[in-house]
């Protein structure tokens, strides 16, 4: 018994969940389009190219474990845009990505006796983004090691991105893990699968789309973060 490590969920566990207003994304998205005189640069039509291919991308996440990249979004909506345009999606979001406030004292206290402290998140945006987030919430320098899925093959359920997280903090018995994490499927059924303990923050909306064919049963559930350093107690 013991626990060398508790990694999270980044959106809807380390953030509060927000509901999406999806057409204003896609829009914000489309303003990367690289546009050439055409009657068929219409953004409202580039939103909604993005808007399906976000919808194929994220379900090749669900499905197969895929993961992809915001290049790759573009790229299935038939798509060029300039990185450097990505401007408007990013300022869409950051309203969207306060640190919780008591993720600070609990990353404090969890290192203080020892354990890990880890990021696995599903997501297509650069690593450089979240770190920033972090960064400006004044938590980076709290985590032992983050796994963001744009630049590893695998997601969240599958086993290989929780190993990657593990590999990342440094720990190497899932057994001595927690995952912690907004969703049944890919957080709880899947950090279960990879052989780790589960808790559940139960507090997101997930849309219908996605979810997966299996939920999983929490090991525990945390109304709060500052919930979690009672909950692995009886683990420790």
């Amino acid at each position: 018994m013991g626990i060398d490590a508790v990694i999270f969920d980044w959106g809807g566990t380390l953030t509060r969940w927000h509901d999406i207003d999806f057409h204003a994304e896609s829009l914000a998205l489309a303003a990367a389009v690289v546009a050439t005189p055409d009657k068929d640069d219409d953004r409202h039509l580039h939103a909604r190219a993005l808007h399906e291919a976000g919808a194929k991308v994220w379900g090749r996440s669900r499905d197969h474990q895929q993961s992809a990249t915001i290049a790759d979004l573009f790229t299935e909506a038939g798509l060029e845009h300039d990185p450097e345009l990505l401007t408007a999606y990013y300022e869409f979001w950051v309203p969207h990505t306060e640190t919780d406030p008591e993720v600070r004292p609990l990353w404090e206290w969890l290192r203080a006796e020892g354990i890990k402290v880890g990021v696995l998140s599903n997501t297509v945006w650069p690593r450089e983004w979240h770190v920033g987030f972090f960064e400006r919430d004044g938590v980076a320098h709290l985590i032992d090691g983050d796994v963001y899925t744009s630049e590893v093959p695998w997601t969240k359920p599958a086993p290989e991105a929780f190993a990657a997280a593990m590999d990342a903090v440094g720990v190497s018995d899932p057994a001595r893990c927690v995952y912690v994490g907004d969703r049944l499927y890919d957080d709880v059924w899947g950090a279960q699968s990879a052989g780790m303990r589960a808790i559940h923050v139960p507090h997101s909306a997930i849309p219908a789309e996605q979810l997966g064919h299996t939920e999983g049963e929490p090991d525990a559930v945390a109304q709060r973060l500052s919930d979690i350093p009672d909950l692995i107690a009886p683990w420790r």
